[in-house]
């Protein structure tokens, strides 16, 4: 049996420890003496923070261009072989050099940059598809909202919406009797028809539940329109937004070509009367990423509207 004493003791002199954490250290006090012993733990390095972020990033990126450095390889051999119709990228750089490096040159009236000429192009297409964007949600949202409208007006837009941009030109030209406002008929056009049909989509998705609640809130038509039928119905609206963004791009380029001007649908049309083939590939680069970013644009606009509810 221990007696008090050893007990006591035994009490006394047993070694005890306390830890505090701070930051990336750790400290250490013993009973023993009253030492205060500091520890350093390891703690996440500037490059341990900073590579799942460059992993992502070039998991992104450096897909495209190895498919990207792919593709003008072989173009350079198939382009280089003798009897090739289309120039490899080596002979594209140095006939289009001036194009390529100083896209914003203005060299007379008809002869400026394609950096100018983009932005003409865009100037159209940001009238159009604005128009588009407006009509396209005001009426999606009545035949959405109306079953006789949806049975009035759906059969028709149905059959529009199939009639190739094109073919819309000569009536615009006949009906304005001016390309300018003709090229912008025809994105206003061909941009509206999925703006109606998502937007009716998505109008016709509002859970019941939510139109009970503005019911009981008795909300008036303004109200029940932007508190409730906006928001439910924008992942829908939002894809038929990019939908018509594309198809904006695509109409300017197709009518500029019959319509004139010095929009970028032009500048190709003309390159081709004058046989300029490296022109015309560096002009559709031009394209492709204006309509890329577009697209892009409009992608994070949703997300951001939508609170990531829309698709990427």
């Amino acid at each position: 049996m221990t007696s008090p004493i050893l007990k006591s003791a035994a009490t006394v002199h047993k070694p005890s420890a306390t830890a505090a954490f701070a930051g990336g250290s750790v400290a250490v006090s013993s009973a023993v003496g009253g030492s205060v012993v500091k520890l350093k733990l390891p703690g996440r390095s500037f490059a341990s923070r900073i590579m799942p972020v460059l992993n992502a990033v070039a998991s992104r990126i450096v897909p495209p261009l190895v498919m990207i450095l792919a593709i003008l390889a072989v173009w350079q051999f198939l382009g280089s072989k003798p009897g090739a119709t289309l120039p490899p990228p080596s002979k594209i750089w140095t006939e289009a050099y001036d194009l390529i490096v100083d896209p914003f040159f203005v060299a007379g009236p008809q002869d400026i940059g394609l950096g100018w000429r983009v932005l003409i192009s865009l100037q159209r297409v940001a009238i159009g598809y604005g128009l588009a964007c407006l009509i396209g949600i005001m009426l999606g949202t009545l035949i959405g909202q109306s079953v006789w409208a949806m049975r009035g007006l759906d059969p028709i837009f149905q059959m529009l919406r199939t009639i190739s941009p094109l073919a819309w030109l000569p009536i615009s030209l006949a009906a304005f009797r001016d390309s300018q406002p003709s090229a912008i008929f025809v994105i206003f056009i061909t941009a509206v028809w999925p703006i109606i049909i998502n937007t009716a989509v998505g109008i016709r998705n509002i859970p019941q539940d939510y139109r009970n609640v503005a019911a009981v809130l008795r909300l008036n038509h303004v109200e029940f329109f932007f508190k409730i039928m906006i928001p439910s119905a924008a992942p829908y609206i939002f894809t038929g937004l990019r939908i018509g963004i594309g198809l904006s791009w695509l109409a300017i380029v197709a009518a500029e070509m019959l319509t004139g001007g010095v929009g970028i649908g032009f500048f190709i049309w003309d390159a081709w009367n004058s046989s300029r083939l490296s022109d015309i590939v560096v002009a559709l680069v031009y394209i492709g990423l204006i309509g890329f970013a577009l697209d892009r644009i409009m992608a994070l606009l949703a997300t951001i509207v939508t609170r990531g509810t829309a698709s990427n």
